[in-house]
């Protein structure tokens, strides 16, 4: 701790290192940076189970994809977007596409306020917002680009699981999680993330993609006869 202090007053009045990194190599996390514009993905976060090479690409692009999605997306989320190409806090939006931005992202806040957390604790949707959307957005790019990849490398069911099925299970085996009421109570509170059940579960509700997968009839838990779109 005393050294990190020390490491960090050492830094006044230098020049800014753009090539520092925020995270650990070894640390199971991803993240954007909007005073950076970067984004950094550990090495921690690119081994099994989350991602493995040897595996087909169906779960990797659920997985991984989305994970690479979900912080690219961040830089067009309610706060990324207010920053520049140079991490200044800066407004280059044109009007219209800021409002229409808005309209889209209320869609998210009413979908997710409506999640229990535990007890009668709801999600609180705008303090979560910005993750939400870059949970759904993530995902919208990584099935875009694992479609585009199909089209080189034509993909065969597995483990009685179609490729399109591989591709959501791989999403959601990243949230495999058990909290304790104590723990969701101060989640739902302070936390900008939703719940692993809903970082999930929310999502797919807003992929048409995959009720088709798993067949799912309309009306179905998982599906929605108006899903949310904002990309």
């Amino acid at each position: 701790m005393q050294f990190e202090v020390h490491r960090q007053l050492g830094k006044i009045g230098k020049p800014l290192d753009r090539g520092e990194w925020g995270m650990t190599p070894p640390t199971v996390n991803a993240y954007y940076s909007a005073q950076m514009n970067d984004i950094n993905f550990p090495a921690g976060v690119l081994q099994p189970p989350l991602f493995d090479p040897k595996m087909d690409d169906a779960p990797g692009y659920g997985n991984t994809g989305g994970t690479i999605g979900h912080e690219l997306i961040h830089g067009f989320d309610d706060e990324g977007r207010q920053f520049d190409a140079q991490g200044n806090l800066k407004n280059w939006w044109m009007p219209q596409d800021a409002t229409k931005f808005q309209s889209r992202a209320q869609c998210i806040v009413e979908q997710y306020a409506k999640y229990t957390v535990v007890d009668k604790i709801k999600i609180n949707s705008k303090l979560t917002l910005g993750e939400d959307m870059a949970d759904l957005g993530g995902m919208v790019l990584a099935w875009t680009a694992w479609k585009v990849q199909t089209t080189v490398v034509k993909p065969e069911s597995r483990d009685g699981f179609t490729p399109e099925q591989r591709f959501f299970i791989g999403f959601a085996q990243w949230a495999c999680e058990s909290n304790r009421p104590e723990d969701l109570r101060v989640q739902a509170a302070t936390d900008p993330h939703s719940p692993g059940k809903y970082r999930v579960n929310g999502v797919v509700v807003n992929l048409p993609e995959f009720g088709k997968a798993f067949a799912c009839k309309p009306g179905a838990a998982m599906t929605s006869a108006k899903p949310c779109k904002v990309w």
